[in-house]
């Protein structure tokens, strides 16, 4: 039995205030593309659907589209929550979808049914486990002790009651301790979100999402697939994919993946304003149309830089520097003595101190000229 691996696709996402909806619709027809070639039996869809709870029109729309391109395809589909998503909304009318084969979790209630599916080597078993709190697990196991993450989903897997003779698939949506994340995922402060991989025990295969970036927990049966697009530039130099998972008999499985082309590529770059803005430098590159994050090298801020830069890199995202200023660790302490120093002087040390240079011959004219004209307005 084949299956397409997909998560957290945040449909409806902003990075740096840029809408990715076109990037987001170019990278489902790709998906649609790859599914077409492949002929899966199944997709998952392992949470974190939207980005936020309440998401735009625009991305109920476009993720409706989908779904719909998919159940055209005669698959079944599993959907579930993840911590971006309104669980209760995302599972509206799924009673009546099912028909389609579209199957989306419900509210974690403390109980879940299996999905069956077929092939010629017998039953697979599918669980889909929607993003859960222990407080969300804890009101339905009043005998138990749900202090931690992993507690929870023990509770949660134990009430399943998994035949380890058969074949099992479990999707969610968790961080399994030891797990690479990066910048655009949600932290928990001191780890406390950690569930460890010894609770997936029983499934031959567990399709996890929440993590951005691709990587298997301990071994490939406990996966995740990552997102199909960069959301950050700390994933500037991963390689985006879908995980494809064939399961055969009970101990049998391949996995595999196809890569993914974003319609924008995200890039950084750093240098002097002067070095990067020659046509020698970006001539013959994506640079004018990737996302872009640039770290200018200059020791003197560039007017408008950010304005200036777009008129090359259209998609620029993000501007900032990389100079003794910015490597500074001075702190500023208070001018001592102040009463023996003049307007001037006091503006210098702050200057040196900020930026840890002295002001320039102009600069400490202009600012000279600046003093005057206050305490004459004063005067």
């Amino acid at each position: 039995m084949k299956f397409i691996h997909l998560s957290d696709l945040h449909i409806g996402k902003r990075v740096n205030e840029f809408s990715m909806y076109k990037d987001q619709e170019y990278i489902l027809s790709q998906i649609i593309k790859i599914i077409d070639s492949e002929k899966p039996d199944a997709v998952l869809i392992a949470g974190d659907v939207y980005d936020k709870s309440i998401p735009p029109s625009e991305a109920v729309t476009l993720f409706d589209r989908f779904l719909c391109l998919l159940s055209e395809r005669n698959l079944q589909v599993f959907v579930i929550s993840g911590n971006h998503d309104s669980p209760e909304r995302l599972s509206f009318a799924s009673r009546l979808i099912e028909k389609s084969g579209v199957h989306i979790s419900p509210v974690y209630n403390g109980h879940i049914e299996p999905f069956k599916m077929k092939d010629k080597y017998g039953e697979v078993n599918i669980y889909m486990l929607p993003f859960v709190k222990p407080a969300n697990v804890r009101r339905f196991f009043d005998d138990r002790e749900i202090a931690s993450y992993t507690d929870a989903m023990n509770a949660a897997i134990t009430e399943m009651n998994v035949n380890s003779e058969s074949r099992n698939v479990l999707i969610t949506h968790q961080f399994v301790t030891g797990a690479n994340r990066t910048e655009s995922e949600e932290i928990s402060v001191g780890g406390t979100d950690n569930v460890d991989v010894s609770v997936f025990d029983d499934f031959d295969y567990v399709a996890l999402g929440h993590l951005h970036r691709p990587q298997n927990c301990l071994s490939e049966r406990v996966r995740y697939c990552g997102t199909p697009l960069k959301y950050s530039f700390s994933e500037a130099n991963d390689k985006k994919s879908v995980t494809i998972v064939e399961l055969k008999e009970k101990g049998s499985l391949d996995v595999r993946t196809a890569d993914l082309v974003p319609k924008h590529e995200m890039r950084e770059i750093k240098g002097k304003y002067e070095e990067l803005t020659a046509k020698s430098f970006y001539e013959n590159t994506t640079y004018q149309t990737d996302y872009m994050h640039i770290t200018l090298t200059d020791e003197e801020d560039i007017p408008d830089g950010v304005g200036k830069l777009r008129t090359i890199y259209h998609n620029l995202m993000k501007l900032d520097y990389d100079n003794k200023r910015t490597r500074s660790n001075s702190q500023i302490t208070g001018a001592q003595k102040v009463e023996e120093k003049s307007p001037l002087e006091l503006f210098e040390d702050f200057y040196e101190l900020q930026n840890n240079q002295p002001m320039s011959d102009e600069q400490r004219e202009y600012i000279s000229s600046l003093i005057e004209s206050i305490w004459e307005e004063e005067i």
